[in-house]
């Protein structure tokens, strides 16, 4: 029997507070914010450090939830999934950033400007919540979303 995957991932920011964008073959080679799989045992914020530190090298902090998501089959993905998105605003102290082979490329911009970028998955959505990119503030609250497609 297959059940849901819960993941986690993290819009985080460095000490200029720009936002770190992974540009991943996973979702039509488009920017998404990094992230993974929780491991059997695993506590979430321990899953989402270990898979910043696998899939940029990258130390996070001031590790605060923003946002639940579901999002079942969606053609966006490269393969069939049900995920259970769980996602992290926090920060580094870093802005040095070393890719495994998740990820194709990284960058980091001002938050206000990634709007102008191709963004894949539920990203521009999250974004826009997080950073209030149409209203200009930041809003860094907890959002709950269904049924991203």
């Amino acid at each position: 029997m297959s059940y849901p995957e819960p993941t986690v991932s993290a819009v985080i920011l460095n000490p200029e507070r720009k936002l770190l964008l992974c540009r991943s073959h996973k979702w039509e080679d488009k920017y998404v914010i990094p992230g993974g799989h929780i491991e059997w045992g695993e506590k979430m914020e321990e899953a989402l450090k270990r898979e910043i530190l696998e899939e940029t090298g990258l130390q996070i902090h001031d590790i605060r939830l923003i946002g639940l998501q579901e999002s079942i089959f969606s053609e966006k993905y490269h393969s069939r999934k049900h995920f259970i998105f769980i996602d992290y605003l926090c920060r580094s102290d870093s802005s040095e950033v070393r890719l495994n082979d998740e990820a194709e490329s990284y960058l980091w911009i001002d938050p206000q400007e990634c709007k102008d970028l191709d963004l894949g998955g539920f990203t521009a959505s999250l974004l826009e919540r997080v950073f209030g990119l149409n209203s200009g503030e930041d809003m860094h609250q907890v959002s709950i979303f269904y049924n991203y497609k």
